[in-house]
């Protein structure tokens, strides 16, 4: 058996950053280098990010990923590091097409590239290009056609990028053909929930049907919606799992592989092979060393316990907030604190992602306030050491509501409204970044104020079902000794009892509560996930057992309310079907589920 150490780098990569993303490969490859690595892989387009979006379009910054790349290899012949093979993910471009209508501009391509020995020594593309969910690939590259495969101590090693794992035939079927003993898949695999042993299944069956090892590396971070989560895996040639990183930190995942020696004779050169999905797909193969290497004592590789359902969506959460705000230049966020669950929950995964200290708080009571919502908000400061201050908003109110004679729905919006002005006020003011507090089952079916509810930069629950946020609630709660990568040990539950038992409430007039506008929670989250998430259509909601009152009403309320969703603010997808990039539907739309008549309805208007 020949042994081949190798290292994954799960970094965290900023889109656009090429200065700071190429220190953070020498960094990283430096780290791998002291762990006695012989080969290190980074994420998919971890040199300029992921996914730079039309960035992909524009000359400059192709011309300049380019660059980077090369000044990158140098870099690390330079500083030592030129002995180590790096397979670094990068945006290139194809040189033998001709632009055309109907083709990405300047013929992209979502690269990864072998550095050594201060050249880039051989580049490849993805080939599959993935056109669903929150992927736009046809809009922005073109598709590759080669696999590399390098000789290292006595290894041949190929290279596959992201999407290439989840499609038949391509990159994996000529990796078992061109009889490579590892196969190496750097990722920018967005989270989402119940995603990781989806992955790792998936990897399993891949190197099996390769019939080799596979080493697959995630970029970690928060980019605008998307969270990546690491997670990265290591899995023999039985599709066992050998190693594994850490979910939604940065990590090097070292492991020593034995493999089967490949074969003596190696010509370098190229060999056409057939993808067998109808294309032709060019093995490239490169010579970096030929010998076997003296074989390194044998360590336990690392194997990471799984977060668990609601803890890697905490993390998800954390770190989509970290990252917002750190990687545009934030040092401190605001939010309104009513007392309810929701800013409850903002304010604690504010709280555990940038500091208790950098944490905003503003109660804003009206007539409708309860004691217990202030006092509760009064708690949660206190338990948590917020920064807090307490605005008033009756004489504001009553001053609008004497010029303007706003009764009725229009009187309630006021308020939120009026809030919403207070704290872009104090945004402007202190430089906060204002976040909002609104969740999936609030925005499904328009139950929140367009310019209040919705006035902020990020939205931290906008993805998370109402009655998530409860469980994440209680979650948190029982996590005070830590216990969880982004959880601060405290010495009592940081939100509350009382604001996770008492019914939800806008207290937007007297005695008001959700329900008296919207089902129970959990009856309208099943219902909407089978909507929103699962596309049904009303015939199947009714026979998926759906009460076909509720359902017609309920796709009512979310299909009025698209023009509101779209003006809300970006926050962290932690589901398979976000609003945002994963739902698009026109705003100017005759088509419906049920024909009815238009009835006004409180949460519609609200």
């Amino acid at each position: 058996m020949a042994q081949l150490r190798i290292a994954l780098a799960q970094v965290d990569a900023t889109v656009g950053d090429l200065t700071g993303n190429a220190g953070r490969t020498v960094e990283w490859t430096r780290r791998a280098a002291d762990r006695g690595a012989h080969l290190v892989v980074f994420p998919e387009m971890s040199l300029t990010g992921y996914p730079v979006e039309d960035l992909a379009l524009r000359k400059s910054f192709v011309d300049a990923s380019i660059a980077t790349l090369e000044a990158t290899a140098r870099r690390l012949a330079d500083e030592g590091l030129g002995g180590l093979p790096v397979v670094l993910g990068h945006l290139d471009r194809r040189a033998d097409v001709v632009d055309r209508v109907g083709q990405p501009a300047g013929a992209p391509l979502d690269a990864a590239a072998v550095l050594h020995q201060g050249r880039v020594v051989v580049r490849t593309a993805k080939h599959h290009l993935p056109n669903y969910g929150v992927f736009d690939e046809y809009r922005y590259f073109v598709r590759g056609d080669r696999l590399p495969v390098f000789r290292l101590h006595g290894v041949d090693v190929a290279v596959a990028i992201c999407e290439d794992l989840w499609q038949e035939g391509g990159p994996v079927t000529v990796t078992h053909e061109a009889g490579a003993q590892l196969l190496v898949v750097p990722n920018a695999s967005p989270y989402e929930r119940n995603k990781d042993d989806v992955r790792l299944e998936l990897c399993a069956r891949r190197a099996r049907e390769a019939g080799c090892a596979l080493a697959y590396v995630n970029l970690v971070g928060g980019q605008d919606e998307l969270v990546f989560d690491g997670d990265s895996v290591i899995v023999t040639g039985e599709g066992e799992l050998i190693a594994r990183g850490p979910q939604f930190e940065e990590g090097l995942l070292v492991a020593d592989l034995e493999l089967p020696p490949a074969p003596a004779e190696f010509t370098p050169g190229e060999t056409p092979a057939d993808g067998c999905d109808g294309t032709t797909i060019t093995i490239e193969r490169v010579l970096l060393s030929a010998g076997p290497v003296e074989p390194y004592p044998p360590e336990e590789p690392p194997c990471a316990e799984p977060l668990g359902d609601l803890g890697e969506v905490y993390g998800a959460l954390v770190l989509g907030v970290r990252d917002y705000v750190r990687k545009n230049g934030f040092r401190s966020v605001i939010l309104g604190l009513s007392g309810g669950i929701d800013s409850a929950l903002v304010a604690t995964i504010a709280a555990d992602a940038i500091g208790p200290e950098n944490v905003h708080a503003v109660l804003m009571p009206s007539r409708y306030s309860s004691d217990h919502s202030i006092t509760d908000a009064e708690d949660l400061v206190k338990r948590q050491g917020l920064h807090a201050r307490t605005v008033p908003i009756r004489g504001i109110v009553d001053a609008y509501e004497a010029e303007l004679e706003l009764h009725g729905l229009a009187a309630e919006n006021l308020q939120a409204r009026v809030r919403g002005n207070i704290l872009m006020g104090l945004s402007n003011e202190h430089g906060h970044l204002v976040l909002t507090t609104g969740n999936k089952s609030e925005l499904a079916t328009g139950y929140s104020t367009l310019y209040g509810d919705s006035a902020g930069g990020f939205g931290p629950i906008k993805d998370v079902p109402k009655t998530t946020v409860f469980a994440l609630s209680r979650w948190r709660d029982d996590r005070t000794d830590g216990g969880h990568p982004f959880v601060r040990p405290s010495d009592t539950a940081p939100i509350p009892q009382n604001i996770i038992d008492k019914p939800p409430s806008a207290e937007l007039r007297p005695g008001q509560l959700d329900t008296d506008s919207l089902p129970a929670y959990d009856v309208l989250d099943a219902l909407l996930d089978d909507y929103v998430e699962k596309d049904m259509g009303r015939d199947e909601l009714i026979a998926a057992g759906h009460d076909p009152e509720l359902v017609e009403r309920v796709i009512r309320l979310v299909d009025a309310a698209e023009y509101k969703r779209r003006q809300y603010p970006p926050g962290p997808k932690i589901t398979p079907k976000n609003f945002g990039r994963d739902r698009r539907l026109p705003i100017t739309n005759k088509w419906r589920e049920i024909v009815a008549p238009h009835t006004t309805d409180p949460a519609r208007d609200a």
